[in-house]
């Protein structure tokens, strides 16, 4: 999927279809005089429905379908004949798609499993023919009831991307190199910044026939929740990963203040990410030789006392398996 495909963010028109009316029809039969009411009731209205499809993971079939109208319900008929249901909408979206309200911003509520349908927009109910409204006083009733309108509401259909572990760095910190090498994922990855315009996903085998799915997002700069940068639009996609790994290369002049700022972002973006189990891996170590580590760590140490750290390679392939175990027990914990 190229970049220019992958939508996360849409709006769009929904509206269920109005009731049908009830039927204010007499009964007609030769040979019966005064055969009383048999108006027959409106269908309902057909309903707006989302359902999640595991098979997606982008909004960019809706893109170009801004408007999504359901049925009309039919009228009522003689012999009190029901009208037929008005036809439903199924509007399918990927799994971790946010459904807002556009006027008010509210959630409305969330798709998160494979199947799963819930009314976005529900249909008017049908009208109540006359053959309802019939009494001892009233043997004759010449009205019945028309349908209920149909419900026509903006949405803001919003997807966050669901992953275990998500990738967070400066651009150009390796975080494609290492999903490439983690997953079978192909990011594409170049010498020069915000080389990732999109979110990837990988998905990473583990011991036993076990894995896990793991999400690089653009680079985060300073002010990215300010708006500054690319990754400040896609940092909704690491809201739902259980644990963050920040990618920090070995040549950064001062890990501790890239990592600070890293933290920063996140958390005034959304204060809730500092409840998130993280992990700091220290990357491009194939450039340094074992005293350069030893004397890296003792500085770390102190910098680091309660945040878990790594020293990895990607392009060397330097301790992967042991980057697995960390992220399988952290998320097994």
């Amino acid at each position: 999927m190229t970049e220019g495909n992958f939508v996360d963010y849409v709006k769009i028109y929904v509206s269920s279809g109005k009731g049908g009316k009830g039927s204010t029809h007499l009964h007609r039969e030769k040979f019966i005089e005064k055969g009383g009411p048999d108006g027959g009731d409106g269908g309902r209205g057909g309903h707006v429905y989302l359902v999640g499809n595991k098979g997606l993971w982008t909004l960019f079939h809706l893109k170009f379908a801004r408007h999504i109208k359901a049925g009309h319900g039919g009228d009522g008929g003689g012999d009190r004949s029901t009208g037929a249901d008005g036809d439903d909408k199924f509007i399918e979206v990927p799994l971790g798609t946010v459904v807002k309200d556009k006027e008010t911003g509210e959630t409305l509520f969330e798709i998160t499993e494979d199947g799963e349908k819930r009314i976005l927009s529900k249909g008017g109910k049908g009208g109540l023919g006359n053959w309802h409204f019939r009494s001892s006083t009233n043997q004759t009733p010449r009205y019945a009831q028309p349908g209920l309108p149909g419900v026509e509401m903006d949405v803001i259909l919003e997807l966050k991307v669901l992953a275990d572990v998500g990738l967070v760095g400066f651009p150009n910190a390796g975080k494609s190199t290492l999903l490439s090498v983690l997953t079978s994922a192909k990011p594409k990855i170049a010498d020069y910044p915000f080389t990732t315009l999109k979110p990837n996903l990988g998905i990473v085998a583990y011991r036993d026939y076990q894995s896990f799915v793991i999400a690089d997002i653009p680079g985060i700069i300073e002010g990215a929740a300010e708006g500054k940068g690319l990754g400040h639009y896609f940092l909704r996609h690491i809201e739902r990963n259980s644990t963050l790994l920040f990618l920090v290369p070995v040549d950064t002049p001062d890990i501790k203040a890239e990592y600070d700022i890293l933290v920063n972002e996140l958390t005034k973006y959304n204060p809730e990410m500092l409840d998130k189990e993280r992990l700091l891996v220290i990357s491009k170590c194939d450039m340094l030789d074992d005293e350069l580590k030893a004397e890296l760590k003792t500085e770390l140490d102190v910098a680091f006392k309660d945040v878990p750290y790594m020293f990895i390679s990607s392009v060397a392939q330097q301790a992967l398996t042991d980057l697995k175990d960390k992220l399988w027990k952290m998320l097994n914990e």
